[in-house]
């Protein structure tokens, strides 16, 4: 690569400006700037338009001591440590694919095997990294590119190619940023981008709208992400440029324009014509959120946060994830926006909330909660976390079910996938993990003027106050089991600095303590506690952990309208064959004027459980257990929305 081209500046010179904190601008070097806060875990930037409001805090700063821990060390440690077949991912680029798209496996393996060691910092983690990461820069093509697809044949749009690459590059930049910041790496990723530049943009090369196996080719336009990330890391205008391409002349997809249509307020399953997939709707607007950050143009942020909300209000289901296959788009085997809130209850779904779509939608909400500090996005964080996220997992934490359902079967592993070196390998099981390991990411960051909570899993944190000094903040709890969250804040010297904690939408009751003196706040907020913390300073967090009994939402099928759910804080509760035979007996459940329903804890019965209560219903009480951990991979199924004996109270409403 002839880095002169286009700064000025030989290989070794630009790699030692990498090294110096120098950043690549317009042919000059840049000194960087020390962010106060001390975190140093961005990316090597150009200056950006807009800056995130919140920041993560360093690697290794954010230690779970709970739940989620369990779960990350299970996924990582019999998954990506151990039978994910790197081996026969990095062959893909030697030998060809067997099926569409099948190059993208590489790139999400690496990507979330690189978040965990972020969180871990495991030395085993690294050296398997390291080696997938050489055996792969092994495959260069002779035009750079890293592709399934011989150069003859680039771009390859039946076959992926573009998507694929979009995934190397994923993967390698999260590798960069996360575990090793090697320059061959980076040498790779502009190569890589570099091909793709010299094929496709406005003629006479390949329109990006042009490349694509779907309807609609939208998956081929979600390669902006990484691009903008590269442009991020080297200043090269050229990647601006291509991203500009993407968003302002072709607009995400063949014959429709995606962007346009978001910024126009339609709802996410009239985007995008006959083909409104939801994951690779919501990877594209990662992109767009990148766009955003880099050029301040207001009119991508209305975009992505129209995008944001419609997905809450019209797609949502109970667990925090969303599309489906009833009754608007069963074209899509259950993984398009389907007004899935509205149609969760209906009979006809047969697969619906693809993991693929779950996870990434919790990193949307990331980049919604780091440029705004919306603290809508912390709850869907954490409602698809306790829920949707583990709740897709096998128990034995060696894979994902590619759909969930929540009545019935709620685990399949069918759909899209192979079998690698004897390991099935679908596109859902490599990224619930990316799911997991961006928690510890996401559970506490760093504002300018001192930490934000956003997830109350018992955890250990080590942030900065304004002035740099270190605050060790403690979060002893049983939450979600209980509502109680106590916290030892701990800074290195006495300091005046802003502590915020995320005040759920749900806990309509809140007490907020700190040292015993009471503070006021409001659901669906950030409290902020400005004062001088010293030392061993508490704060008692105590959350409304009534649980509430929630209405079918009464979409286009009447049959779906005789049924109620129960939720407790964030997580929803079941009935579970495995302990309950008559688990799907129609009931009338006891619940009060408010919607609230007396809930008794009781033993959990499996070591996974996280929540289990006894509910008064018209013919006596019955046991739920948290969506999470009903385990239907042996055969058995779950009840989550409960059939009435009688019809609810309020008269039926047709779909709004």
């Amino acid at each position: 690569m002839d880095y002169r081209r286009e700064n000025g500046w030989s290989r070794r010179e630009f790699h030692a400006a990498l090294a110096a904190g120098l950043y690549v601008l317009a042919g000059k070097a840049r000194s960087d700037t020390k962010d106060p806060s001390g975190t140093g875990g961005g990316l090597d930037t150009v200056p950006l338009a807009v800056s995130d409001t919140l920041r993560p805090l360093p690697p290794g700063s954010v230690r779970f001591t709970g739940p989620l821990n369990r779960y990350i060390r299970r996924s990582l440690e019999r998954w990506n440590m151990g039978v994910v077949p790197y081996g026969g991912f990095v062959r893909m680029f030697r030998e060809g694919r067997k099926m569409f798209a099948q190059g993208e496996m590489w790139g999400k393996a690496v990507r979330s095997g690189s978040l965990f060691y972020r969180y871990t910092r495991d030395a085993g983690l690294k050296d398997i990294l390291q080696k997938t990461v050489a055996d792969l820069l092994a495959c260069r093509r002779e035009n750079g590119s890293i592709s399934c697809s011989p150069v003859a044949s680039q771009p390859d749009g039946p076959g992926g190619d573009i998507w694929e690459r979009k995934y190397v590059l994923l993967g390698l930049d999260e590798y960069y940023e996360q575990v090793e910041r090697d320059p061959a790496v980076l040498d790779a990723m502009v190569a890589q981008a570099d091909s793709v530049l010299a094929q496709v943009g406005p003629p006479p090369k390949v329109r990006i709208v042009d490349l694509g196996w779907s309807a609609n080719h939208i998956e081929s336009s979600t390669i902006l992400e990484p691009i903008l990330r590269l442009y991020r890391r080297t200043g090269f205008s050229r990647y601006l440029d291509f991203a500009r391409y993407i968003i302002e002349e072709e607009g995400g997809a063949m014959g429709y324009n995606i962007i346009r249509e978001a910024l126009e307020g339609r709802d996410p399953a009239k985007i995008g014509g006959p083909y409104p997939k939801a994951y690779e709707m919501m990877s594209l607007f990662e992109g767009v959120a990148e766009y955003y950050r880099v050029t301040g143009n207001e009119t991508w942020k209305t975009a992505l946060m129209n995008l944001y909300r419609g997905i809450i209000e019209k797609e949502l289901t109970l667990i925090g994830n969303g599309g489906g296959d009833q009754p608007h788009s069963p074209a899509l085997y259950g993984e398009g926006w389907d007004y899935t809130a509205l149609e969760q209850t209906n009979p006809a779904i047969q697969r619906m909330m693809e993991t693929c779509a779950g996870v990434t939608w919790l990193k949307l909400c990331g980049h919604i909660l780091r440029l705004f500090a919306d603290p809508t996005a912390a709850d869907c964080v954490e409602r698809y976390a306790y829920n949707g996220l583990i709740g897709a997992m096998k128990p034995e934490g060696d894979g994902f079910s590619y759909v969930n359902l929540l009545n019935g079967r709620k685990t399949c592993v069918e759909g899209w996938g192979d079998t690698i070196d004897g390991v099935y390998v679908t596109c859902c099981n490599l990224n619930g993990p990316m799911g997991l390991a961006s928690l510890p990411w996401l559970a506490a960051l760093q504002a300018t003027d001192g930490p934000v909570l956003c997830l109350y899993d018992p955890v250990r944190i080590a942030a900065k106050t304004p002035a740099g000094h270190t605050v060790a903040i403690a979060v002893d709890t049983d939450y979600p089991q209980g509502g109680i969250v106590r916290i030892n804040v701990d800074p290195e010297r006495e300091e005046k600095f802003s502590l915020q904690l995320r005040i759920p939408a749900w806990s309509v009751r809140t007490s907020l303590k700190v040292n015993g003196e009471t503070i006021p706040v409001q659901p669906g907020s950030f409290a902020r506690v400005d004062r001088i913390w010293r030392p061993g300073d508490r704060v008692e967090l105590e959350l409304d952990m009534r649980a509430r009994v929630i209405d079918a939402p009464r979409g286009s099928d009447r049959r779906g309208d005789r049924f109620r759910a129960v939720v407790r804080g964030p997580v929803v509760l079941a009935r579970d064959e495995n302990i309950d035979p008559h688990f799907d007996r129609p009931v009338d459940l006891a619940r009060d004027s408010d919607g609230y329903i007396e809930a008794e804890p009781v033993s959990p019965p499996g070591p996974d459980t996280l929540v289990a209560v006894r509910v008064p219903t018209a013919d006596g009480p019955i046991t739920l257990v948290d969506y999470a951990s009903v385990n239907c991979w042996n055969g058995k199924r779950i009840c989550t929305w409960l059939p009435m004996k009688t019809l609810p109270d309020e008269p039926m409403r047709g779909q709004s």
